[in-house]
């Protein structure tokens, strides 16, 4: 991919609807223009398509910006489509000067009160263009009838925004969801009716659940800032979209940010729909919890961690599950006499078997049945905290 297409600098947008709040496949999509932009040093834009006035909420506008700063992908310029009428009103304004564009008489109905829109005229022909990961795509325009591109000359919708804006802002590629392909070829109808060019396209295939079909919040398809309350790094979940559905060429899971910028190439996407794995983000938090600074990983996981809360146990969880209650009682007070010896405990594992004395610890510790290992544990909770309720494990396991 050239840096610079016809001259220009390369410039991407990510054009969410505040309809909604953020989720996984919009900041996938943001991630990939953001990646894309910063490899080829171009610009990076944020607009906010508002211009569905009912549904077009600040609420959802404030998550989104949110949910950028979180993830720390950040734009060059910021738009909002409701401060931008007037360009709008502009070019239907030409448009119906010109000839491409004419006043529609209509018959009202309970959908569509109005008596008349404003239309495209559609010139009815196949429209071909060659999208950088579909490859070579056809379109008979034919069927699309007359456009709808305004409800009035003051009221301009979707598709008449979307290509002003791309063609005003010198948008050169334009890198978005499958979900829009289909308006793929009314838009490049408009760019011809104004004279606009024709940028690069590039529709990224759908995130699926993992039975292939379309993921629902069961699955995954939540607001991104529900992953942040749940703990997850907002480098982690950068570092899992960019393996949704993109290849980086090698072995390689783990990535900053920064090393995604250096290796992200559009060619490397699929063109099949990626699956959510759960677990695999999980992983990859991990991973890149541990390349944290040890200070910042206690931080991190004291506050996902409630050390204030005594853990209520559950006599038959303490045990490993290959060990019983009455070794689990000694493997305990044993290692109740080498704390707070990290290393000292470490080395009785290893002689009696990690299992069947970290699993014990680890329970004692949290009351969870998935939490930090038993040393991280120790360091957040303390010697006296810790020792307090080993000692109440022990006396559970001796009744």
């Amino acid at each position: 991919m050239t840096e610079e297409i016809n001259n220009k600098k390369i410039v991407v947008r990510m054009a969410p609807s505040p309809t909604g709040n953020l989720h996984i496949g919009g900041a996938r999509t943001a991630l990939f223009n953001f990646l894309f932009a910063q490899k080829q040093n171009g610009k990076f834009i944020l607009r906010i398509e508002d211009t569905d006035k009912e549904r077009s909420k600040q609420e959802f506008e404030d998550n989104i910006l949110e949910s950028f700063e979180w993830l720390g992908l950040k734009y060059d310029e910021l738009f909002r489509q409701s401060e931008r009428t007037e360009i709008y009103v502009s070019y239907v304004k030409k448009m119906l000067e010109n000839g491409s564009a004419y006043i529609s008489k209509e018959t009202p109905t309970e959908e569509n009160p109005r008596t008349e829109v404003i239309r495209l005229k559609n010139p009815n022909k196949k429209i071909d263009f060659e999208d950088v990961i579909r490859g070579e795509v056809s379109f008979d325009t034919t069927e699309l009838g007359d456009l709808v591109i305004a409800k009035s000359v003051n009221e301009p919708l979707y598709h008449l925004a979307v290509v002003v804006d791309d063609f005003e802002m010198g948008v050169t590629h334009v890198i978005r969801g499958e979900e829009h392909l289909s308006n793929t070829p009314r838009q490049i109808l408009i760019q011809e009716a104004i004279g606009a060019p024709r940028p690069i396209y590039a529709h990224i295939p759908l995130i699926l659940a993992p039975d292939r079909s379309k993921l629902s919040k069961r699955a995954g398809a939540v607001s991104v800032l529900e992953y942040k309350n749940q703990g997850i790094l907002p480098e982690s979940l950068l570092n899992y979209l960019a393996l949704l559905g993109w290849n980086p060429g090698t072995e390689q899971e783990i990535f900053t940010l920064s090393e995604l910028i250096e290796i992200f190439d559009l060619s490397r996407i699929h063109k099949g729909g990626a699956i959510f794995d759960a677990k695999k983000l999980d992983w990859v938090n991990k991973e890149h919890i541990k390349l944290l600074p040890r200070e910042e990983q206690l931080k991190f996981i004291a506050k996902e961690f409630d050390a204030t809360t005594t853990p209520v146990l559950e006599i038959e969880k303490i045990p490993w599950k290959t060990s019983n209650i009455l070794e689990a009682k000694t493997h305990l007070e044993h290692v109740l006499t080498l704390m707070p010896h990290g290393d000292l405990i470490m080395k009785y594992a290893e002689e009696a078997g990690k299992g069947n004395v970290l699993w014990p610890l680890r329970y004692a510790l949290s009351g969870l049945e998935k939490s930090p290992d038993p040393m991280t544990l120790m360091e957040i909770l303390g010697g006296e905290e810790s020792k307090k309720r080993v000692e109440a494990a022990i006396k559970i396991l001796g009744q």
